[in-house]
């Protein structure tokens, strides 16, 4: 599956920046409308008993490709037991940080340890809606980014 085979849009940031806004779960909106990619991510996200991965099995993160102003990087979602990719799609790092943003005061805000949910469709089918609590941002390096990261407390990296 090719990166440009992927959208992403975000709901649930913009409460964030009205002055006393009620908090909004952010979520992550990732769809395909490639039917053939679609077999390919149904089994990317079961298991091998061909059960539907759960959330927790799951990671999302986002790798910046360069710095500056109007950056851009990869949104990767993997399998946490096998470490593959389930899919990667390229995203503009600003839309990104500004979820990430949202999520912990969300969580800062319903003492719900910043959880946003990230849902995957393909040609309009939900395959996965996923609440998640870690969204790691690493730099163009490789380095983990932890101010821009949403780490639940008491998680050691």
């Amino acid at each position: 599956m090719r990166r440009d085979q992927f959208d992403l849009t975000v709901a649930g940031v913009a409460w964030v920046d009205e002055q006393d806004a009620a908090p909004a779960r952010p979520v992550v909106h990732i769809e395909t409308d490639d039917t053939g990619a679609a077999d390919l991510l149904r089994s990317r996200l079961t298991d091998a008993a061909g059960d539907p991965l759960a959330a927790a099995e799951t990671d999302v993160t986002f790798r910046l490709l360069e710095d500056g102003d109007e950056a851009e990087g990869v949104v990767s979602v993997t399998n946490r037991q096998t470490g593959e990719f389930v899919l990667e799609l390229n995203a503009v790092a600003d839309d990104v940080l500004q979820f990430v943003r949202a999520a912990r005061r969300y969580g800062e805000r319903t003492d719900t340890d910043g959880q946003y949910r990230v849902t995957i469709t393909v040609e309009g089918e939900v395959l996965v809606d996923y609440d998640k609590t870690t969204f790691l941002v690493y730099d163009s390096g490789g380095e983990l980014l932890r101010k821009h990261s949403l780490i639940p407390s008491g998680v050691e990296l």
